[in-house]
């Protein structure tokens, strides 16, 4: 029998024993890889999320919208919540839960007022400039180092999202793109009291706080424009509470495993998966800026992901 898998596995189902490797070889990983992988998984759980929200809010009003994403992904969470007892999600410092909860609600009221009336793919491309935010930020609160090569790979990928971005702003509802550039500094600020609040809170925790207070937050503005969900809207928005819980339980390992501004550099790559999808399900054929803003943008992604693989196999930080 194979050194790296235990007697007792040979009992297991063959896909429960592969997973179990998997998640083996995956531990020995080093901290930035793993930190990467987690930060890829994020990214495709929020393209998808992104997707079945453009939907939803072309259909209600954002603001409600916003708030049912909310309630649904702490009613997914709940049952988790039941099972480990309410002790266990006590937090350390309920402040920080409610600062962080507080400006993530403000930087997701601009993002829902913008995306109905712009592509995915310029979405997800203007959320770019956020990991740009967030190296500075970390650099400046964290203390963590600002290598040349990530300033020349936020720089390279800030150019590619301005070929992306630039083009829409002399278009009918420009207007919009700067409302969903406002986000990025907001929801910035929010990644980095994330990355705070792992030091002394687990990712769970963090979770399930932030949907306890942007749902306590949203609903005044949701009440506004109330208008009751039918019963394929209420399948979605479990969904997406699904994918929205997913997705930040992924974010937030990341940034407890490796340097938050290591973990940026392949948030680039949700370009593509954006564009795929924008085309699948609203027929949003991206423009020659797009794809070449995009081509940019992979490109960094690829140079500094290898450069981060190169620098920790010489040990440098």
């Amino acid at each position: 029998m194979r050194a790296d898998v235990k007697p007792g596995a040979r009992w297991q189902h063959p896909w429960a024993r592969r997973a179990a490797l998997a998640r083996r070889r995956a531990q020995r990983l080093p901290p930035a890889a793993r930190g990467l992988m987690w930060s890829v998984a994020a990214g495709l759980l929020f393209v998808l999320l992104n997707t079945l929200m453009r939907g939803l809010s072309l259909q209600l009003d954002p603001f409600q919208t916003q708030f049912l994403r909310y309630l649904a992904g702490l009613g997914v969470m709940l049952p988790l919540v039941l099972r480990g007892g309410l002790a266990a999600y006590r937090p350390t410092h309920v402040g920080g839960q409610f600062a962080r909860g507080a400006v993530h609600t403000v930087g997701l009221g601009l993002w829902f007022v913008a995306v109905p009336h712009i592509t995915l793919a310029d979405t997800t491309a203007i959320g770019f400039t956020t990991p740009i935010f967030i190296m500075i930020g970390a650099a400046l609160v964290f203390g963590e180092r600002m290598r040349w090569e990530r300033w020349l790979a936020a720089l390279l990928g800030f150019g590619g999202v301005l070929v992306v971005v630039g083009p829409q702003l002399n278009a009918t509802g420009g207007h919009y793109t700067l409302v969903m550039l406002a986000s990025a500094p907001v929801f910035a600020a929010s990644f980095l009291i994330t990355k705070g609040l792992t030091r002394y809170e687990r990712p769970e925790v963090i979770v399930v706080w932030q949907a306890i207070t942007v749902t306590a937050f949203s609903l005044p503005l949701a009440l506004l424009h109330w208008r009751w969900p039918d019963a394929v809207q209420w399948l979605l928005f479990v969904a997406c509470g699904v994918l929205g819980s997913a997705g930040h339980y992924c974010l937030t390992r990341s940034f407890s495993i490796a340097d938050i501004s290591a973990t940026q550099s392949v948030k680039f790559l949700d370009l593509v998966w954006a564009t795929a999808l924008g085309w699948l399900v609203f027929a949003d054929l991206p423009s020659r800026w797009t794809l070449a803003g995009g081509a940019v943008i992979c490109a960094s992604t690829v140079w500094i992901a290898r450069r981060e693989a190169r620098g920790r196999a010489l040990g440098r930080g």
